[in-house]
């Protein structure tokens, strides 16, 4: 059932356009949605008017006068629906803006309205209503005095013996090879997806590592070294990839398919040697300690990270347990391709190469709906506390964050910079680090209780990760379409339609 809140809105009076007096009805059919009537009275479309006219008036240009000299009436009546349609303009934008900044709700998301199908009326007061998502509304869980269990990881020499020859395996010499393929080995391989007779997709050449598991999109072949360890150029391998449990097709979900895998070429690997040419072009790195400290630091990030998502993970469950609200699936579907996103900025900053992002873009690309719903509940939470607490980014973080990042890419920050001011992922970069700040404040005042981590040897080879989609599926990021034909507000229907009645 939805609740009903009236509000008379303005703005204090500029030099430059006298406030709109309206009448605001605000409905909340949910917890992060608005139903928004906004009436405007004929005084105020009248005054719209009259300026606009009296504008147009000075300079019209009709033939058989000189410009700004023809008669009031007959410009009015030239000039109408040109006049109307730029005042339809004017009223609407100026008032959506008044009522986003003084109504009682926290907008997410843009106004949701049909503009053509609005129409400014001869007679009468002119009414239109949209939709708009908004924060959810929930009392702040207490955040103060939370009992944590923090784990801490020591990285030690042979992580860093591992993690260097990840990082020399990217500037490895290739040599197609007849032997046959072993675990770490490159391979050119195409794919081909079936259930049953129906083909399901196809993938084009791609190089990917032989480990014991390939994820894809959508879905995990478990076997996939088993498969292809011992073969050679030309051979062909037949096998099975289970598709997600979580996939977008409620059929498909869980579903074992036939996978055709071709051996284009097996590519053998030779590591380049640690001379001071090759450590001068990979980096400015004036000797192996160098490098091998720049090694340790991304991994000492990335176990800050983990760290981090712990302790994040230990809070978050506890105030969600004091907050309780609901999420629209619209908005969840919305934001999937936005979290996701966010997530691999945190990941580059963190120090994660582009195989081990890959490999969480396909786990969490697996189970999006659920992530997405989780991450925005805790990002609720958070921003809430943030505000409370006066806690924002600031320019240097912004700087801060964008340098790691950069240095991950090598990729100058400038560029970065650039790419996601473009994108719109500094929204994404500010949320970042807002809600980096808001744990640490937590975490702060919490009883934290320090666990040693017991860590099992790194595999390389457990997983590698290509981006394929076995059942491509609809863009979740797309926008959605309208869920009614106009935007005529409720109680205000046309006289016919009425009559249908």
């Amino acid at each position: 059932m939805s609740t009903s809140v009236e509000n008379d809105l303005s703005v204090n009076d500029t030099p430059e356009k006298a406030a709109l007096q309206l009448q605001v009805t605000v409905e909340k059919p949910h917890s992060c949605l608005r139903e928004v009537i906004v009436s405007i009275p004929r005084t105020e479309v009248d005054r719209y008017l009259k300026e606009a006219f009296d504008e147009l008036v000075t300079d019209a240009q009709v033939p058989g006068f000189r410009a700004g000299r023809a008669p009031r009436k007959l410009v009015e009546k030239q000039f109408k629906d040109r006049i109307e349609e730029r005042v339809k303009g004017s009223l609407l934008m100026d008032s959506l803006s008044q009522v986003t900044e003084e109504a009682e709700f926290s907008a997410i998301g843009e106004p949701e309205f049909d503009y053509e199908s609005i129409e400014l009326p001869d007679e009468g007061e002119f009414k239109y209503q949209f939709k708009i998502e908004v924060r959810p509304e929930f009392e702040t869980p207490n955040w103060k005095g939370l009992a944590l269990n923090k784990p801490v990881e020591t990285i030690d020499d042979a992580e860093v013996d591992v993690a260097l020859q990840r990082v020399l395996g990217r500037y490895a010499t290739q040599e197609a090879s007849a032997d046959p393929a072993e675990s770490g080995d490159k391979l050119l391989i195409t794919a081909v997806f079936k259930d049953g007779d129906k083909t399901l997709s196809e993938m084009d050449e791609e190089q990917v590592t032989l480990a014991k598991r390939l994820s894809l999109s959508d879905a995990v072949c478990e076997n996939f070294g088993e498969l292809l360890a011992g073969k050679k150029e030309g051979d062909v391998v037949t096998g099975k990839a289970k598709l997600s449990d979580a996939h977008a097709t409620e059929e498909l979900q869980g579903k074992e398919v036939d996978v055709t895998f071709t051996i284009v070429e097996v590519l053998k690997q030779e590591l380049p040697k640690l001379t001071p040419e090759f450590l001068e072009e990979l980096g400015e790195f004036e000797s192996e300690g160098e490098l091998r400290d720049f090694v340790r630091a991304s991994l000492e990030r990335q176990a800050n990270y983990r760290t981090e998502q712990a302790l994040r993970t230990s809070i978050i469950e506890q105030l969600l347990a004091d907050a309780e609200f609901d999420l629209p699936p619209t908005l969840v579907n919305r934001q999937t391709k936005r979290e996701l996103d966010r997530k691999v900025l945190e990941f580059r900053r963190s120090g994660f190469d582009d195989d081990m992002i890959r490999r969480f873009v396909n786990a969490n690309r697996q189970n999006l709906q659920a992530g997405t719903e989780s991450s925005l509940r805790e990002h609720f939470i958070l921003e809430q506390i943030a505000e409370e607490e006066k806690i924002d980014a600031l320019p240097e973080e912004y700087d801060a964050e964008i340098e790691l990042i950069a240095e991950q890419s090598d990729t100058s920050p400038r560029r970065i910079r650039a790419r996601f001011e473009k994108t719109g992922q500094m929204d994404g970069l500010r949320n970042q680090i807002v809600e980096r700040k808001v744990i640490e404040s937590i975490t702060a005042v919490a009883n934290v209780t320090d666990e040693p981590v017991t860590k099992e040897p790194e595999d390389q080879d457990e997983e590698f990760a290509v981006y394929h989609d076995i059942v491509p599926t609809k863009d979740l990021d797309a926008i959605p379409e309208a869920k009614y034909e106009d935007n005529t507000p409720k109680g205000a229907e046309p006289d016919s339609d009425k009559d249908k009645d």
